[in-house]
């Protein structure tokens, strides 16, 4: 692990038009950019420019097929990080895969790959899917419980570890003349488990990361349990200090007790920005990129969307907390919906403040640039959190923003590189190599 001064951690989500589905309508581009990978590459270039320590590829192996959206999830993320890791330098890839629908080995044997042809530069998302239509794209059978999904999850990364670590040039002894390696090198794994049985070895050999950096998505009880067993990189919804302090003891706590050391973790929410000359400027763009049109549109937005009889609602009552924790068995993702209740449980606030905390089940910051800088130094600077993922409400608009007008501020405040350094993304993390099986 490296002992540079900690920096301030950045990775920049760059599916399709932008991260809010309505803002599409006032981005730079054509509809037709979201299947072109020189688009992709543009936008890595420019991420490149910000010096992001990696872009994000959420992913959702299914169509939404609604005719007044548009779709968010085209090319497969690792196959596109392939491309754009041999066109752009430095920055790294975070590519969403499901543990749901793919098979470990295969899994290991594609992502050790990008990881060595990339020089050490993947981050691989692990992610159990949840939505029936996916199921339905992978056979007959239905959507497993969540509890299976989860436990089948951390076993696949289990086996996944033990692949990576399974054929170690390093284990290399004197090889006689005339014989090409030492097989020895490489060994059966013998994974029998719940749900998996595989002999081994890969025959992919041990990347310059040990293995790709891992990373982990959600808040449930499913969710905390996978982070605190496997995930390095913790993507989540934290719209407070009180509420992101809480997680983090949560998901490190549990780490430790099952033996894991808690500074191997790094927490990296989602962050939603929209800039603006004034701060009142900023709220106009929230609202017209939300599309909801006003700040009225924002409550009846948040009155529909949480089920509450808009007759005599009071937007500018105290909100209770309890009234906003999401179903554990919704068909959802939960852990992202807990993000209200958690901003709740720790602050008082209204349904007018409320709407202006979040957007997209992500913090949302608006104002002027160096209101902006402040919010995320803010969280940063106590140890709440280690960096974010900027989600953009538009792309490329809302990336070319913050580079030219936060990114300065940032590296004038010190909190952030003015180059890149290290070579893999576990170094630029600072995240402990994993020990050589």
């Amino acid at each position: 692990m490296t002992s540079a001064t900690r920096k301030l951690n950045l990775n920049v989500g760059i599916n399709t038009t932008g991260y809010l589905g309505n803002a599409w309508k006032y981005r730079t581009g054509s509809r037709h950019d979201i299947n072109d990978p020189d688009y992709y590459r543009r936008l890595t270039e420019l991420a490149h420019r910000g010096l992001f320590d990696a872009v994000f590829f959420s992913d959702h192996p299914a169509l939404m097929t609604d005719p007044n959206g548009r779709p968010f999830h085209t090319i497969d993320p690792l196959i596109l990080c392939t491309a754009l890791a041999a066109q752009v330098p430095d920055i790294g890839f975070v590519a969403t895969m499901s543990s749901t629908y793919n098979s470990p080995y295969n899994l290991a044997r594609r992502t050790q790959s990008v990881d060595i042809v990339s020089g050490g530069r993947l981050i691989v998302n692990i992610v159990s899917s949840f939505n029936p239509n996916v199921a339905a794209n992978f056979g007959s059978e239905p959507l497993p419980p969540r509890s299976e999904r989860y436990a089948k999850a951390s076993e696949f990364l289990d086996v996944a570890k033990k692949l990576w670590a399974s054929w170690d040039p390093a284990r290399e002894g004197d090889i006689p003349d005339g014989r090409f390696w030492d097989a020895s090198s490489a060994h059966a794994i013998d994974h029998v488990g719940d749900h998996f049985n595989i002999k081994g070895p890969l025959n992919v050999p041990r990347g310059p990361q040990g293995h790709p950096v891992i990373a982990q998505a959600g808040a449930s009880e499913g969710g905390i349990e996978l982070a605190a067993r496997h995930g390095e990189i913790i993507y989540c919804n934290i719209l407070s200090r009180g509420a992101g302090q809480a997680f983090g003891r949560k998901v490190k706590d549990r780490a430790a007790a099952m033996g894991r050391d808690p500074s191997g973790i790094r927490i990296v929410p989602g962050l939603v920005v929209i800039l603006g000359d004034t701060r009142d400027e900023a709220l106009r763009k929230h609202e017209l990129f939300s599309g909801a049109g006003s700040e009225d549109g924002l409550i009846a937005r948040f009155v529909k969307e949480n089920g509450i009889d808009p007759d005599g609602f009071d937007p500018d009552a105290v909100l209770d907390a309890e009234r906003f924790i999401p179903d554990p068995n919704r068909l959802q993702a939960v852990g992202m919906g807990l993000g209200l209740s958690d901003l709740l449980a720790h602050e008082k606030i209204t349904a007018r403040q409320a709407v202006r905390r979040s957007e997209g089940h992500h913090r949302l910051l608006l104002g002027t640039p160096d209101e902006v800088a402040d919010a995320i130094i803010d969280l940063w600077a106590d140890g709440t959190v280690d960096g974010y993922t900027l989600q953009p409400p538009r792309a490329p608009d809302d990336i070319v923003e913050f580079i030219d007008r936060v990114v300065p501020i940032l590296q004038d405040r010190g909190v952030y590189r003015t180059h890149y350094e290290e070579n893999t993304v576990r170094e630029r993390y600072r995240l402990p190599h994993p020990v050589a099986g």
